[in-house]
C-alpha cells in the first residue's frame, strides 16, 4: 500500500495553483492510475477528504455515545490524503512507483517531492 501524505500549507498550495497546474497534477495521477491499471498492479487507488471533514470515533467506555471529535489529530501537522493498493512484483516496483508519485508537478510544474509511505499489507488467512 503507497500512503500519500499532506500537510495543510500543502493542500492550501493547490488553491494558489494556475488551472493549467492543476490539471497537471491531476493528469499526472490519472496518467499514473491508468499505467498501473493495464500493468495489472492497481487493486485501488483514492484521494481522500480534507481533515475538516474527518471525525475521530472513540467508544465510551462503560456505553453510552461515542465521544466523536474532529480529526485526524488536532496536534499533527500531516494528514493522509490518498492511498493505492498495488499488487507488484516486489519490493523495489513498489518503491519505483512511490518515488513517481512523488514527484506529481506543483506550482508551475515543479515537482512536489513530498513524503510518500509504503506499507505491506499481510496476507490474511482464514
Amino acid at each position: 500500500m503507497i500512503l500519500m501524505n499532506a500537510t495543510a500549507a500543502g493542500l492550501a498550495s493547490f488553491g494558489t495553483m494556475s488551472k493549467e497546474d492543476f490539471q497537471a497534477h491531476v493528469g499526472f495521477m490519472l496518467q499514473l492510475n491508468k499505467e498501473l491499471e493495464a500493468a495489472g498492479e492497481l487493486v485501488d487507488a483514492k484521494g481522500l477528504g480534507g481533515p475538516h471533514e474527518a471525525k475521530m470515533v472513540r467508544a465510551r467506555e462503560g456505553g453510552g455515545a461515542p465521544i466523536v471529535t474532529d480529526g485526524p489529530f488536532g496536534e499533527s501537522k500531516e494528514f493522509l490524503a490518498g492511498f493505492w493498493i498495488l499488487d507488484v512484483r516486489d519490493e523495489a516496483r513498489i518503491i519505483e512507483i512511490a518515488a513517481r508519485i512523488s514527484t506529481a508537478p506543483g506550482k508551475g510544474g515543479v515537482p512536489l517531492n513530498f513524503p510518500v509511505e509504503v506499507r505491506p499489507i499481510p496476507e490474511q488467512k482464514v
